[in-house]
């Protein structure tokens, strides 16, 4: 990859998207999807990992899905949208894991995360909700 994650753009990051990963944040979303996660992780309403997240799933909690388009192998992640889809959750890929770790303070790289509905992020998470409705969902 590059040097530093500082230094990449939104469009270095992309490049290394797993065909797969769609739907597919756009910079703006992204940085909104980083902002919640960021605020989710403050108030102990996030679940970090795939084993973790697939637990919650199962459980039934509700929220959004975020994974990590640059996630390789692929196998790791392949079976999540089919659960979300099966669960009705909404779902996004972000282009790096490394920033969706960071967004939250890990020095370790992440491939997925459940937001939990809070109210002291609900506008953010409606607003980040209704822009992944807005993208087309692939067929």
């Amino acid at each position: 990859m590059t040097e530093s994650l500082e230094y990449s753009t939104f469009e270095e990051l992309c490049k290394f998207v797993t065909p797969i990963a769609h739907p597919l944040a756009t910079e703006k979303v992204n940085t909104r999807i980083l902002k919640l996660v960021k605020k989710a992780y403050k108030m102990k309403t996030l679940k970090i990992g795939i084993k973790a997240v697939q637990k919650a799933i199962r459980k039934g909690e509700r929220g959004i899905i975020i994974l990590a388009g640059d996630t390789t192998p692929i196998d790791i992640i392949s079976h999540m949208p089919i659960l979300c889809e099966d669960k009705e959750l909404p779902y996004i890929f972000t282009p790096s894991k490394n920033e969706l770790g960071a967004s939250f303070g890990s020095k370790r790289s992440t491939c997925a995360v459940l937001i939990n509905m809070d109210s002291k992020y609900a506008k953010l998470y409606e607003k980040i909700a209704l822009n992944i409705k807005k993208i087309p969902m692939p067929e």
